[in-house]
């Protein structure tokens, strides 16, 4: 599928455990571009001991949230490399409407794409949510569990559960991305970029209706 500018800038939005990343995944095979999360570009600097990555590191030490303007010039940064030419994928970028109104204003969207799931199941999926301490992978302990409980896979370090995956931590910041999320909907509704998917239903299930969405909207077949 090919719009008039031959890109694929797509936005995913959603609630914690509304299943993004997977599809982000997906989509990053399927149209052959970068799925690109600030945590991702955090990491990376971090890993790098860039300029930016050891103000990063120092934040993080101290307990503080890296700020829009710094994740600005960072994402900046990370669009203008090559494999982002003909496209990308944010995923759960942007986060509040000051962040989307700087976004608008260095590459245009093409596609904003919103899996929502209610408060109650974003609880109930993150409950069985694990995380390795040293690497970042995800596990479920229901549909993909570590092979050895308590290991990563990948790494062998320890799959623990986040600090902010207990139930009041999980409702403050579903609270927190309600009333952050309206506006940004909003917004890329009036420019009529916005594709909305039921997260309540098969992974493959979910690709198609977002690809069928995507066909809607420029009017080709993919």
């Amino acid at each position: 599928m090919n719009n008039k500018k031959n890109t694929h800038k797509i936005v995913l939005l959603g609630p914690q455990a509304c299943g993004k990343g997977t599809q982000g995944k997906i989509l990053s095979e399927l149209f052959g571009i970068s799925r690109i999360s600030t945590g991702d570009m955090f990491r990376e600097e971090i890993t790098n001991k860039s300029e930016l990555g050891i103000k990063i590191q120092n934040l993080i030490s101290e307990g503080r949230l890296v700020s829009d303007e710094l994740t600005f010039k960072l994402l900046k940064k990370r669009l203008s490399n090559i494999d982002c030419r003909n496209g990308f994928i944010l995923d759960g970028y942007p986060r509040n409407i000051g962040q989307v109104k700087y976004l608008d204003s260095i590459t245009n969207i093409d596609f904003v794409i919103e899996i929502d799931i209610s408060n109650r199941e974003a609880v109930f999926r993150i409950k069985n949510r694990r995380i390795c301490d040293k690497c970042g992978t995800s596990y479920d302990l229901k549909l993909f569990p570590s092979k050895k409980e308590g290991i990563c896979d990948k790494c062998g370090g320890n799959v623990v559960r986040r600090a902010d995956d207990y139930p009041e931590a999980i409702k403050k910041r579903l609270m927190i991305y309600r009333n952050e999320v309206r506006p940004i909907l909003k917004f890329y509704k009036k420019k009529k970029l916005l594709i909305k998917i039921n997260g309540l239903n098969t992974v493959e299930n979910i690709t198609e209706r977002i690809k069928n969405g995507m066909v809607e909207k420029m009017g080709e077949i993919i």
